[in-house]
């Protein structure tokens, strides 16, 4: 890791754990020209799902936004895995955000502001991004938030 990222990372105390394996037939990201697709990375902390349940449904809102963090850790994982260096990072350009929800909860926004967040105090400038928050009826392994991302990256 570069010395700019890995000093934001190491004032956030954050380490980026080795990125998971994909749970299914697909890989964990495509780089395809200036642009990599990152897959959807749940809430997984080592081995287990750290928050798992639907919101509005026994997750509470701080829990939500806890999953979405450390989803933004493990895009930071991928992407550290997919690039070597984090200084390659030009720009996060679209997240989707799913949300494990109970059909009266509608506040996805807040909830994926966990990552987003966490994202602009690792990256600044470049890690603001369109996004999309969306309310779904479960996640692979009963996780409460999964995101996926497009980072545009240099060279």
């Amino acid at each position: 890791m570069s010395s700019r990222i890995t000093s934001r990372l190491a004032a956030l105390g954050i380490t980026i754990p080795v990125p998971a394996a994909p749970v299914a037939s697909y890989i964990p990201f495509v780089r395809t020209g200036q642009l990599l697709f990152i897959s959807g990375q749940i809430c997984f902390e080592g081995s287990k799902v750290a928050v798992a349940g639907k919101l509005g449904g026994g997750v509470s809102l701080e829990d939500g936004q806890r999953a979405a963090r450390i989803c933004a850790i493990n895009l930071i994982a991928q992407m550290q895995a997919a690039l070597g260096d984090l200084d390659r990072v030009v720009k996060v350009v679209k997240l989707t955000g799913f949300v494990a929800s109970a059909p009266s909860f509608t506040d996805q926004p807040k909830v994926i502001n966990g990552c987003s967040d966490l994202l602009v105090e690792v990256f600044g400038e470049a890690g603001k991004h369109a996004r999309s928050a969306v309310g779904v009826a479960a996640l692979p392994l009963d996780a409460a938030v999964e995101v996926e991302a497009i980072v545009e990256i240099s060279g």
